[in-house]
């Protein structure tokens, strides 16, 4: 992700305890894992602990899922109050899916969340099952479920909003939730295309994630949402490429609670270089077009420089810790092993 220009990162972390459930010594030694790894990188750390609690509706967590399962709203809320942030990592909540959380449920993370003005982020309509499957079980749709429980909000965020109706389009931008669009995700799993035209214009903050990481590529992600719609409506020119380089840094950043994206006196120090003489794809961008070039055409090993706060993480396209493809053959090698 450094290598690639990303300052900050939200981790929907909801693999809380070990196999069929067993607890940890230490009941965050997940989280505290990514920690760790955000340290290594030296990126900013959202941690969005993720409540589980079911595996459907009518239906109990099978073995795996106990992985992510606390057993209960009170479990979870107990779990994660022991979290604490720092001047690198920063403590939100999510609500999984309304699927796997109930409406009790996801009410009390959305309180848990607001009486901390914490990020509060949820994967919502990703699939037409989903949809399907709660207005069968509850006569609505999961936008309606979380409006209900109080979840939508400036500092809420849901992920994909891949299926959602016109009147959760409106429940959305009324309440300036934000969206956090996944393209890459959402074509590899062949999910569909969500309505980002519609939801920016509604009032819904977009924003840009990597999701199932596909690729670690948020130039490919911001351009995608306009490429793909496109496709989808036959038409161009749905957002501008400001729009969605605002999407892929200061919508991003505001998502995960920083105030980050923009050059200004008490802003993090938070700054990515591109190399825009040396690139084949930047080649001959001039001032006046030089940000629909890198929104359409420019790619991670574009990357010269990334600063975290202040400090040098990439230099020179090569991150600080060292050999980072070397590093990570060898972690894959030994899970395999």
């Amino acid at each position: 992700m450094a290598l690639s220009g990303i300052t900050a990162v939200g981790e929907f972390h909801y693999l809380h305890h070990g196999p069929r459930g067993a607890r940890y010594a230490e009941p965050n030694a997940m989280a505290d894992a990514l920690r760790a790894a955000a340290d290594t990188a030296g990126i900013r750390l959202t941690l969005l602990d993720a409540c589980y609690l079911r595996g459907g509706w009518g239906v109990e967590a099978d073995e795996i899922q106990q992985r992510f399962s606390d057993g209960s709203v009170d479990a979870w809320e107990e779990r994660v109050s022991l979290h604490a942030g720092s001047d690198r990592v920063k403590v939100g909540a999510a609500i999984h899916s309304v699927r796997a959380v109930d409406e009790a449920g996801l009410a009390r993370v959305a309180e848990w969340a607001t009486s901390r003005r914490a990020p509060l982020h949820f994967h919502v309509s990703e699939q037409r099952a989903e949809n399907e499957a709660a207005l069968a079980a509850t006569g609505r749709t999961p936008i309606e479920l979380l409006a209900e429980g109080g979840a939508l909000g400036r500092r809420s965020t849901a992920i994909h909003a891949t299926h959602v109706t016109g009147g959760d389009v409106g429940l959305l931008g009324g309440t300036g939730t934000g969206v956090c669009m996944c393209p890459t995700t959402e074509r590899a799993l062949g999910d569909g295309v969500g309505p980002a035209a519609a939801l920016a214009a509604a009032g819904s903050p977009l924003s840009v994630g990597s999701d199932s990481h596909a690729v670690i590529d948020l130039f490919e992600e911001a351009r995608a949402i306009e490429l793909d719609e496109r496709l989808s409506h036959e038409r161009r020119r749905l957002h501008t490429a400001d729009d969605l380089l605002q999407a892929a840094t200061a919508g991003g950043m505001a998502s995960l609670g920083w105030e980050g994206g923009a050059i200004r006196e008490g802003a993090p120090a938070d700054f990515v270089a591109l190399d825009v003489e040396g690139s084949i794809r930047l080649a001959g961008a001039a001032d006046s077009d030089l940000v629909d070039h890198v929104v359409f055409a420019a790619a991670p090993s574009d990357v010269t420089e990334v600063v975290v706060g202040g400090r040098p993480v990439v230099s020179a396209g090569r991150h600080v810790a060292g050999d980072v493809a070397a590093m990570l053959a060898r972690a894959i090698s030994r899970v395999r092993r």
